[in-house]
């Protein structure tokens, strides 16, 4: 497919993307929407890429959906076109958290709405100082639960934290996510690149099928129904990785002090 809405970068198993709507704040038009869920539903086959980095070109990360977009006779009219259309948006983050690959999200100005819901779907955030994020849709006259909003910033800063923002639409600043679990890192705009650089070293260092498992058991464990099933899933990782030359190979690296070069 080819991306009108976003710039894709291969780099060896690395995936650089980056939404290009920055005279928009890079809001999520039909088009973009279409694009993204492409992007990460196709991930779910290529093993090749190991890691992904999501950002958005210029000012902001993303603003949420582009409500000049919006036909507000859609769903009234006819709720199962509605219905067939909240599913091709909400599709993008079930198909970011099915992906094997771990997702960096560079954070830098808004992430509101939709675009909070996909910076909430990845793995790890690391934001600027004037990052802000919110659940915009309860300000527009919708519910503050969309696109997976509500299943992740419970199980991210607890009911209470979480409660706090939906019910009101507030903004999470920088310091206030970093408080509460949310980014990793906050940097300066200008070093964003460099911080996920160092993040996706660490990653790389694991075996290809170590990773992908890892995303996959701690996606599993988050609901679990209890600490014997979050185990059974550890115990078949483990075994399932240390099959193969490249658990060998990493074993070997780390005796040796150098870095591992798997297959």
């Amino acid at each position: 497919m080819d991306y009108a809405n976003l710039i894709v970068k291969s780099e060896g198993p690395v995936l650089w993307v980056t939404m290009n709507r920055p005279g928009r704040l890079n809001a999520m038009s039909r088009a973009m929407v279409d694009e993204l869920r492409h992007l990460f539903t196709d991930l779910y086959w290529r093993h090749e890429i190991r890691a992904v980095v999501l950002g958005g070109a210029g000012r902001a990360f993303c603003a949420g959906l582009d409500l000049k977009e919006r036909d507000e006779s859609n769903a009234a009219a006819d709720p199962g076109r509605g219905l067939t259309r909240q599913r091709s948006i909400s599709e993008i983050v079930m198909a970011m958290r099915r992906c094997p690959q771990p997702i960096i999200a560079l954070v830098q100005g808004a992430a509101s709405g939709g675009g909070f819901a996909l910076a909430l779907a990845c793995d790890l955030r690391i934001a600027t100082p004037d990052t802000r994020m919110n659940a915009a849709f309860i300000r527009i006259g919708l519910s503050a639960c969309d696109i997976g909003v509500s299943y992740f910033l419970p199980r991210m800063i607890g009911a209470s934290a979480a409660s706090e923002y939906m019910l009101t639409g507030r903004f999470i600043d920088a310091e206030r996510g970093r408080a509460l679990g949310l980014f990793a890192k906050i940097v300066e705009p200008g070093a964003l690149e460099a911080e996920a650089r160092a993040y996706l070293k660490d990653m790389l260092h694991a075996t290809p099928l170590g990773l992908r498992l890892t995303k996959e058991a701690l996606n599993h464990a988050i609901d679990a129904s209890s600490l014997e099933a979050a185990i059974a899933m550890e115990d078949r990782n483990q075994i399932l990785c240390a099959q193969g030359p490249d658990f060998r190979e990493g074993i070997a690296a780390f005796l040796e002090k150098r870095e591992p070069k798997y297959g």
